[in-house]
């Protein structure tokens, strides 16, 4: 048998190209992303643990220039106590903060959040170990500077040029002293580092004297864990060490807690894509089976038992995965360096290290693909072994009985409902319900997809007249022909079906939640400018008042961030400016008039005066940072507004108790509102700070909705081999159909069909096919994102449920497409058929 079934491979290998092509894609998929996120996490890894090879013991403060109540930073006196201990080779002092660097457009290099500058700590040598130089040398004065290699390449600096950095203060010129290259992780994930002399570091960061990390290098045969026990009595209150390798270790366990979620996300999509790949194997083994029942008939009548004819299609379809696997898993090695390659081309920086790959990654890939395809023949193969010797003997086709019809949907349409109920229920049931809902789709899903054969008569049927009458006997063969085997239309489409459910999901879900998003930003604001700081850190208060002197500026006003205690609670408050904050944002006020933040009052959210039981009129006690108190007025109660906090203060009461402003954004309405020059000026007052970005109110709409139009983009690239395996199963069907109906075609062809109506013919069946899946996926899956909306409407102001009609117009068009394309190769074999040896094919 297992010969058998070898030879059966080897003579119907060309039928069974497109499922060697779907398992070949899937294996690829999930081969690629094991080999891409163990290659990618042993890169880090490996740098990680080169960072801290010369570490012995490592300390961290929490030292924080901006917050009064954070521990103390390690003073130079207990640095020089630690360098004097026995065993210390050298003790190196950091202090590190926000950099940026501006381009020679005046552009910031780099991302702001990964924008760093820290001190050039030079031993005895004149050298800092932590920095390699290939130009120069680091800064020995407070006017110099040095920069990493790429930031200097991007900027196209020389050792000598002057340099423009910003800080979180005013920009300052420097000269540049030196370029190097470093491990330092955010270089290498495509950020800047600037190298400053020590007491610029420190007066920039910290405070003068102060470190806020301290680094400890071993002598030769000193133990890490004995420095260790000695340092720690060093060290101010509050601050951690730990030994080199501790710190590598825990470094290691984050890189591959961070991977974990990738690997799992890539490996959710890989697994959609074998789901879907699935129906084109169990498609295919369906219909070899029924045009192998003569063969398999004689087997049997020959002596082969049930079990050994379920056994050789069973082995069949063990071959052919495990040759798809072994190519879908060379593919796989493609695929990841591919990956790599795409990441380095989009500014994300992978260290240097050779391709991982691991046993697990070769025995997972391989078993996936072999198991997968073992599975998705198990039905056809089962079918197979029921074949009677008699009865097969004289019909090529085995028909369904009306029992097994009744059954299957019988079982779909139960399923089918309970995951209809499930799903309402999730929705009813809000936030809490998106467990429900995940559950009552998988039943849908599956019950939709058990049903499909019996939809595909009545919804073929509802265009069958239109097909006769545009494409005359052609349309009409293509509409009999769509739903002559129902369940092999139902296998092909239930595989769009899919593809299209979680394609159209994610766009009504996406359009929907961007539209909202849209909304709250142009409901809810005035300002034309709104000005901060590129890596999200606060402010420095000379920008507010550089921005408050600008010609044609008619409000302006910080909203500066502190949580005293309001009341019973600490509470989110805002510090803005009284009257200036109406003409920036859309206040609508419940009850009072935000007016009376000019007389020292304050204003509440609704839902924060609700759940407070608080009223307008009333005397709130409010405990400030500094541990001050006061007896305040509630003066007004306001509709939430996303970007306001939930009490809005007067500045100048925050100002008073608040030792370092926290001034997160600050919003600017001026005379003409959006224009280059009003523009230009803001960026001229703020001494065209490259850290700081000045957005209008449509780059306010984009930076709120982009993060959704990126997501949505992602999705789409990662259903792709999903769809393409849909397609797979178009061709594959059509191909088979057309060897299948050999006899018939010949005898149309015969009786007058010509080549070009066969060919038509051919195409609007796989366009029939492909646009009924397309619509049952649009359907389901514009019902699954409103059931999932429904647990979103408490957590996003505004939302309401947007069906885009554009692109789900274009999803049909492209399924139309996809079926005319799919159709190309078998519609032209069925045109060459010879008519007179088609017609003698059995």
């Amino acid at each position: 048998m297992f010969r058998t079934a070898l030879r059966n491979v080897l003579a119907h290998k060309a039928r069974l190209l497109m499922t060697v092509l779907a398992v070949m894609l899937g294996v690829a998929f999930v081969s690629g992303t094991l080999v891409f996120t163990d290659t990618l996490g042993n890169a880090f890894r490996k740098q990680s643990a080169k960072s801290y090879d010369d570490i012995a013991v490592a300390v961290t403060t929490g030292a924080d220039q901006r917050d009064p109540n954070a521990p103390r930073g390690i003073t130079a006196a207990a640095l020089t106590k630690i360098q004097g201990l026995d065993g210390v080779d050298t003790a190196t002092g950091r202090v590190h903060g926000f950099a940026g660097v501006a381009d020679p457009d005046g552009k910031l290099i780099g991302n702001g959040w990964s924008n760093t500058g820290a001190n050039f700590f030079p031993g005895k040598d004149g050298k800092d170990a932590a920095y390699t130089f290939v130009d120069g040398k680091g800064p020995d004065a407070a006017d110099r500077i040095a920069l990493d290699e790429q930031t200097a390449k991007k900027g196209e600096y020389k050792v000598g040029d002057r340099v423009r950095v910003a800080t979180n203060g005013p920009v300052k010129e420097y000269t540049l002293s030196g370029v190097f290259t470093t491990e330092d992780g955010a270089v290498n994930a495509g950020g800047s580092l600037v190298l400053f002399e020590t007491p610029v570091a420190q007066e920039l960061y910290l405070r003068p004297g102060e470190f806020m990390d301290a680094n400890v290098s071993a002598a030769s045969g000193a133990s890490a864990d004995k420095l260790l026990t000695e340092v720690k009595p060093l060290l101010p209150k509050g601050a951690d060490a730990q030994t080199g390798k501790e710190l590598a270790d825990q470094q290691a366990k984050d890189i591959e807690s961070g991977l974990s979620s990738l690997n799992t996300m890539l490996l959710a999509f890989a697994a959609i894509a074998l789901f879907v790949g699935i129906f084109l194997i169990a498609n295919t083994f369906t219909m070899l089976v029924a045009q192998r029942t003569k063969e398999l008939a004689l087997m049997r009548a020959v002596g082969a038992s049930r079990r050994q004819v379920k056994r050789s299609v069973l082995l069949e379809a063990a071959v052919v995965g495990a040759l798809a696997s072994v190519i879908g898993f060379a593919l796989g090695l493609g695929l990841a360096v591919g990956l790599r390659a795409a990441m380095s081309l989009t500014g994300g920086k992978i260290p240097a290290g050779p391709l991982i790959v691991s046993p697990t990654s070769v025995i997972a890939a391989l078993a996936v693909g072999v198991l997968i395809t073992v599975l998705a023949a198990w039905l056809p193969a089962r079918r197979a072994a029921k074949i009677p010797p008699v009865a097969a003997m004289n019909s090529v086709h085995a028909t369904s009985t009306a029992k097994s019809l009744v059954l299957r949907n019988s079982i779909g349409g139960v399923l089918a409902a309970l995951g209809g109920a499930g799903i309402v229920a999730g929705a009813a049931a809000g936030s809490d319900g998106r467990t429900l809902i995940g559950a009552g789709a998988f039943f849908a899903l599956i019950g939709v997809i058990v049903l499909i054969p019996l939809l595909s008569r009545p919804v073929v049927a509802l265009v069958r007249p239109l097909l006769k009458k545009l494409f005359g006997v052609s349309g009409k063969l293509a509409a009999q022909n769509a739903v002559r085997n129902p369940r092999r239309t139902g296998a092909t489409a239930s595989a769009l079906a899919i593809g299209l459910t979680l394609v159209t999901g994610i766009s009504v879900l996406g359009v929907t939640l961007g539209q909202a998003v849209d909304r709250m930003t142009t409901d809810n604001i005035k300002a034309d400018y709104m000005v901060s700081m590129a890596n999200g850190n606060s402010l420095d208060p000379s920008a507010l008042t550089a921005l408050e002197k600008v010609d044609g500026v008619k409000a302006v006003s910080p909203r500066l961030d502190s949580w005293p205690k309001v009341g019973k609670d600490h509470l989110s408050v805002s510090g803005v400016t009284p009257g200036d904050v109406n003409d920036l944002f859309a206040i609508k006020t419940v009850s009072g008039s935000v007016d009376s933040l000019r007389d020292g009052e304050i204003a509440v959210s609704e839902k924060t005066a609700e759940k407070e039981g608080w009223k307008t009129g009333d005397t709130i006690p409010v405990v400030y940072d500094d541990e001050k108190k006061e007896n305040l007025k509630l003066g007004a109660i306001y509709e939430d507004n996303e970007f306001l906090s939930r009490v809005l203060m007067p500045r100048e009461l925050l100002e008073r108790h608040t030792a370092h402003a926290d001034i997160r954004e600050v919003w600017v309405k001026m005379d003409g509102g959006e224009t280059a020059a009003n523009e230009k000026a803001l960026v001229k007052a703020l001494g065209d700070n490259p850290a700081m970005s000045i957005i209008d109110r449509q780059g306010i709409r984009d930076m709120f909705g982009g993060f959704v139009n990126t997501a949505l983009n992602i999705m789409y690239g990662l259903l792709a081999m999903a769809l393409i395996i849909a397609v797979l199963g178009v061709v594959n069907t059509l191909a088979m159909s057309v060897f299948e109906r050999q006899q018939e075609i010949g005898m149309l062809r015969a009786i007058g069909l010509d080549r070009r109506r066969v060919k038509r013919m051919i195409r609007l069946e796989a366009v029939v096919i492909s646009l009924f899946g397309a619509v049952i996926g649009v359907v389901l899956g514009t019902f699954l994102a409103w059931a999932i909306g429904q647990t979103l409407k408490s957590s996003v102001p505004g939302y309401a449920l947007v069906i885009p009609w554009d692109r789900i117009g274009v999803f049909l068009v492209l399924a139309g497409l996809v079926g005319v394309l799919a159709s190309l190769w078998p519609a032209r074999s069925a045109a060459k058929l010879n008519m007179l040896t088609a017609i003698k094919t059995e």
